[in-house]
């Protein structure tokens, strides 16, 4: 079910639902982080759906991408994976949605220049594998896995809102949009804790979600007209 495969060179854009970031942040400050204090970098910010919500908890957001996709408060087009040097934004925190493929160098490049930590969501198959066990977790596992008791609702190249029904051309018919995949955030404190832990994040996406977190419906995704729809009716007669 959890197939969620990418080409080697795809920028992976699955824009973040904001409940799932502020979701983060509501558990970081339940753990008695000064986010509103803190400066926080965003370095795979796609479309603003993640770097929105972190400024309602942060003092500052630094937002870069190595694509443009539009959000205007972008600070650059930029490969975070590049040696910054002193160029790199001097923040508290690295909170991102990375590559799948590249999130283990995204987490190791982001304790290099967060001074508090890192967080990144990713899917919770990020735990498994060999080489992610011998290149990060065996020496620099997380401080905090916290998995999401309910589904992200994550589309490639576009952010829906799981409570609008939108069109489903296999089933011909109007279906709310889900996800086979389950996501969780990994937590990486720079002062690290004795001991790893686990933490749930309970569901909260209702409470979460505000007005104007998803943008209008795609044209590809509306019920399609009456016409069209005998039209489709009257050709799939035809086939055979």
């Amino acid at each position: 079910m959890q197939q969620r495969s990418e080409a080697p060179d795809s920028v992976d854009d699955f824009p973040t639902p904001p409940w799932a970031t502020r979701a983060l942040c509501e558990q970081l400050k339940a753990e008695g982080r000064p986010l509103d204090l803190q400066h926080v970098w965003e370095p795979a910010c796609n479309r603003g759906y993640m770097a929105k919500p972190l400024g309602e908890y942060f003092d500052l957001v630094h937002a870069t991408d190595v694509a443009d996709y539009g959000y205007s408060a972008q600070d650059g087009v930029a490969d975070f994976l590049i040696d910054w040097d002193a160029d790199a934004p001097d923040v508290d925190w690295v909170i991102t949605n990375p590559p799948f493929r590249l999130a283990q160098q995204f987490i190791l490049q982001a304790l290099r220049y967060a001074r508090v930590g890192v967080a990144v969501l990713v899917r919770t198959a990020f735990v498994e594998g060999g080489e992610r066990y011998e290149g990060l977790f065996r020496d620099r596992p997380e401080d905090i896995f916290m998995p999401f008791v309910e589904r992200v609702v994550m589309w490639r190249g576009v952010l829906l809102d799981p409570d609008v029904p939108i069109w489903n051309e296999k089933r011909r018919k109007m279906a709310k949009p889900t996800s086979a995949t389950s996501y969780c955030w990994m937590v990486f404190f720079k002062d690290r804790l004795e001991f790893p832990r686990l933490q749930r994040i309970a569901p909260c996406r209702k409470k979460l979600t505000r007005p104007g977190d998803y943008p209008a419906l795609p044209e590809r995704f509306w019920k399609p007209s009456a016409p069209d729809l005998l039209n489709v009716g009257a050709c799939l007669e035809g086939v055979g």
